[in-house]
Order: C-alpha cells, then structure tokens, then sequence
C-alpha cells in the first residue's frame, strides 16, 4: 500500500537528517543543554528508542489479536520519562546511542512497511481511554518524530 511506503519513506528520510545533526552534535551540549521537558539530547534520543520499540510492539500485537487492545502505559502520565530516568540514557556511550536509534528506527520503518492492510483499523485503548487505530498511530509516527528532531535542532544550535 502506497501509504505505508510513504509513512516508511518518510521515517526514513527524517531519521537521515537526525543523523547527519547528531554528527556534528558538540559533545559537550548533549548531555547538559536540556529543553523545556528538561531533556538532553542524549535523553530525546532515548525516547526516540523507545517510541520505535514500543510502537514496534504494538504494529506486531494489532496485526493478530482482537481489537480493541490495551497495553501497558507508556506514553502518557509522565511514564515516558521514567523510562527514561530508569534507562540513564544521559550517561549512555553516545555512539552506542546513535547506533541504537538507527537501527530500531529502521526497524519500525520496515514493519511499518510491511504491516498487513486489513489490520490498519484495528484499535487498541491508551492510558487516557482514547481508542486509536493502527492506521492513526502509524500516521502520526513522523509527525512525532519530527517534533522531537525540531528539539533536538533547538539544542544543538
């Protein structure tokens, strides 16, 4: 389906241009330097891990469960930043962390790419009852990406 390739493309092309600002990120700022949330680059990077890793989880669980599905809070009610604090993000080698958003945003690309059509309604309940289908949360998977790469531009210049 063309919409999953262009979601996937555009995963794609958004983690290329992270890549390239992170290069040439000045190792001093991103561990110290944080934003409004109070997060350091090194620490967005890390939540750009775990998005990739949870949404990974819940594009796998929507294709062969029953719809509605709940699972475990993580994007709301402040647990994005526990995961955050318990995974110490700001002390991980850097080029470790570089690594690791590479590879789990390219996998979420591609499981995105391949997600089976039929299942894109079904739906699963967030934390706040808000009942989201497959097809919204893979839509708005850029948009969030881009939110956090516009944070991470903020910070490094």
């Amino acid at each position: 389906m063309i919409l999953l390739e262009n979601i996937s493309n555009d995963i794609l092309k958004l983690l290329g241009e992270l890549e390239s600002i992170l290069k040439h990120a000045n190792i001093n700022d991103i561990a110290t330097k944080t934003n409004t949330q109070h997060r350091t680059v090194k620490q967005i990077v890390g939540h750009l891990c775990d998005s990739a890793s949870n949404n990974t989880h819940r594009i796998v669980h929507l294709q062969y469960q029953n719809s509605p599905l709940i699972f475990p809070d993580y994007a709301n009610l402040g647990k994005n930043d526990l995961w955050i604090k318990l995974q110490d993000y700001n002390n991980y080698d850097w080029e470790d962390l570089q690594a690791l958003l590479k590879a789990v945003t390219k996998h979420v690309a591609h499981v995105i790419r391949n997600i089976d059509n039929s299942k894109l309604q079904n739906k699963w309940i967030s934390a706040l009852n808000e009942h989201i289908s497959l097809e919204a949360m893979i839509v708005d998977y850029p948009r969030h990406f881009k939110l956090h790469l516009d944070e991470i531009v903020d910070l490094t210049h």
